[in-house]
């Protein structure tokens, strides 16, 4: 796994408080909201917040988050795309 991806899944895990996984056992393609992971419209916006944090990307708009919040793949490929 390569080091932004285990970096993000921490960021799941200890800043969103995913419950009851691992940052090992997140899958790399699995849909962040809903099913997957099971996080909310309010957790997507400290999403938002917790990427500009720790990455200074910001995501600018309903489209690209979802876009970019389908899964940790998405996400790791829309950071290296915008990182500053």
């Amino acid at each position: 796994m390569d080091d932004l991806k285990k970096r993000l899944k921490e960021i799941f895990v200890e800043d969103l408080k995913v419950q009851g996984v691992t940052p090992d056992e997140i899958d790399d393609n699995a849909p962040l909201f809903g099913d997957g992971l099971g996080l909310d419209s309010l957790d997507a916006v400290e999403l938002v917040v917790l990427i500009q944090k720790h990455f200074n990307v910001q995501i600018a708009n309903m489209d690209e988050g979802r876009e970019a919040f389908a899964s940790i793949n998405s996400l790791a490929a829309y950071i290296r795309e915008h990182l500053k």
